[in-house]
């Protein structure tokens, strides 16, 4: 089991409004708050925000080595269409647009979405 992830951003506002929404939309609970950072959990496992004073770089690629993205299962394609349709009012992008919501493949409803900071998330629609 996953314990937890954390990603460092620039902007821990900014991040809070995409990720924040994102993750309470799929069920996650907020959990920690501090100066410098925010968590939401969903059992045992959490997703850790963190502007970090040692960060070095402002915006993170997911084609460099390292993270690429997170994906996380959506209960229903009804429900993904809804949230990739919310989506981008709160930060995010639809990437691949052309080819959503089968971009990962013909037997593979998802939507790809990157917030202003350049990380990507996959939601993975169940059968329902």
């Amino acid at each position: 089991m996953l314990h937890h992830v954390e990603l460092w951003v620039p902007d821990l506002e900014r991040a809070v409004t995409s990720w924040g929404w994102l993750l309470e939309r799929l069920g996650w609970e907020p959990y920690q708050n501090w100066a410098a950072g925010r968590s939401w959990r969903m059992g045992e496992t959490y997703v850790v925000l963190e502007q970090s004073p040692a960060l070095t770089d402002t915006r993170h690629d997911r084609m460099r080595p390292g993270l690429n993205h997170l994906a996380f299962h959506v209960r229903s394609r009804a429900e993904l269409d809804a949230l990739v349709a919310e989506a981008p009012g709160h930060g995010w992008t639809l990437l691949f647009p052309d080819r959503h919501p089968y971009a990962g493949g013909a037997e593979h409803y998802a939507g790809y979405l990157e917030d202003g900071d350049g990380f990507e998330v996959e939601l993975v629609a169940g059968a329902g």
